[in-house]
């Protein structure tokens, strides 16, 4: 992977991704993200369908975008894959340190709600 392909997610807060249903249509969708040795790192609730198209097609694209999805940059594939308990805390690490007390306010009310969350990494190619 070439690092301009990451370069243009340096300083950006959110990153649309978009993942692809078994017809082929692309689903596109803001998400916070965090960025560590070329691999990014997002999360969702794991009954959500990212999670969902992702388990059944690795393939996605993404970009930097605005909380509303509103492109800041060039769409970019990647193949996502869903990590193991050791590979999700670090990302939560990283999630962390950069949405600071936002974030972990929204992981403690998803912990109290029981809301089981997924943890995915997007290698860009």
């Amino acid at each position: 992977m070439s690092s301009h392909k990451i370069d243009q997610f340096a300083g950006e807060k959110y990153l649309n991704v978009e993942t692809f249903r078994k017809n082929g249509a692309g689903v596109a969708t803001p998400v916070w993200f965090a960025e560590n040795e070329g691999l990014l790192y997002i999360y969702s609730l794991s009954n959500a369908g990212k999670v969902k198209r992702i388990r059944n097609n690795p393939r996605v694209r993404v970009m930097p975008c605005d909380v509303r999805g509103k492109p800041k940059g060039e769409w970019v594939e990647g193949r996502a894959r869903i990590l193991d308990a050791a590979g999700a805390e670090h990302a939560h690490r990283l999630l962390d340190r950069k949405y600071g007390l936002v974030k972990k306010l929204g992981g403690l009310f998803s912990k109290l709600m029981k809301r089981e969350r997924t943890t995915i990494a997007i290698e860009l190619v």
